[in-house]
């Protein structure tokens, strides 16, 4: 039924309804077909609100390790992030591996990092192809992709590995405020013609550490991140289903982005978190989608 369960009970829900299938790893799901229906209908949704306005960019799951060192995603972040490692040795350290492995043994300390990391956030892939100096207006591009945090969970809303769905704008800073504010505004709107009852709050990011206390609420005094919460697993505890972030400088310093003159330029983005926005809408209008309002399934393609 529309709106039932709470906490674990929704988990429940979802996966006895065949939406998603759980793995021994918590946060870690496999998507049945008819998951992956809405999730397709809303990205499609997504691309016709930005179209004609952006550059579409589809990014891969994994990032440079050069490109994860400029994004300083490290030391703020460090307890969500992923590291990819390979084996790189001789057949004496082939050996030893297969040993290992045979014993039960820890044989991944035989292996070294890989060239690339889990990627954290789909705009993190856009910023080196804007370095240098950008065109006289700037850019805007749309970009989605799988991402990882290891935020290990038995709720379904904070899956280890999911989508976002990013609209992304380079440019002067009060232009790119703008941007945030605007399409945030639209996103918002998008989000409440899908049925999804939101609350809007000033947010900060999970830093890490006693550093990262002070870079939160230098974040919230700044209004540099703007939540729209909707209920997922509870209807008291509400989920981040879509952010406005202004990230004034940070990027644009790190990857070298100069305006077109020469100038300081800043970046911000409205990202979607597609699978819980999915989650919502089943919490919302129930596990059986064909049920769903017409007007809902009109703007998901159903």
């Amino acid at each position: 039924t529309p709106g039932a369960g709470t906490g674990g009970a929704f988990a429940e829900q979802v996966v006895a309804a065949g939406w998603l299938l759980p793995s021994a790893v918590p946060g870690v799901y496999a998507r049945s077909g008819h998951y992956e229906g809405v999730a397709r209908g809303l990205e499609q949704s997504l691309e016709d609100l930005g179209a004609g306005r952006f550059e579409v960019v589809y990014v891969p799951p994994i990032l440079p390790r050069a490109a994860f060192d400029k994004s300083d995603y490290l030391r703020s972040f460090p307890h969500l992030m992923g590291s990819l490692h390979v084996f790189g040795g001789d057949e004496r350290a082939h050996a030893e591996l297969v040993n290992r492995y045979e014993a039960g043994a820890g044989w991944e300390e035989l292996l070294q990092p890989a060239e690339t990391v889990l990627s954290s956030a789909a705009c993190h892939a856009v910023y080196p192809h804007c370095s240098g100096r950008l065109p006289a207006a700037g850019r805007r591009i749309e970009v989605s992709g799988f991402c990882f945090r290891h935020e290990p969970s038995t709720d379904p809303a904070r899956m280890q590995s999911f989508r976002m769905h990013e609209f992304v704008c380079v440019d002067e800073p009060e232009t790119a405020l703008e941007h945030r504010n605007a399409f945030l505004d639209t996103g918002l709107q998008f989000l409440a013609d899908l049925g999804l009852e939101l609350r809007c709050e000033v947010a900060s990011d999970p830093f890490f550490g006693r550093i990262g206390t002070l870079l939160a609420e230098t974040q919230l005094v700044e209004t540099a991140k703007i939540e729209g919460l909707a209920p997922v697993t509870s209807e008291v505890d509400l989920t981040a289903v879509i952010s406005g972030n202004y990230a004034l400088d940070h990027f644009t310093s790190a990857f070298d982005i100069q305006a077109d003159d020469g100038g300081k330029v800043h970046s911000s983005c409205v990202a979607f978190g597609v699978d819980r926005v999915v989650l919502a809408l089943v919490r919302r209008h129930g596990t059986e989608a064909h049920r769903w309002p017409p007007s809902v399934r009109r703007l998901l393609g159903l």
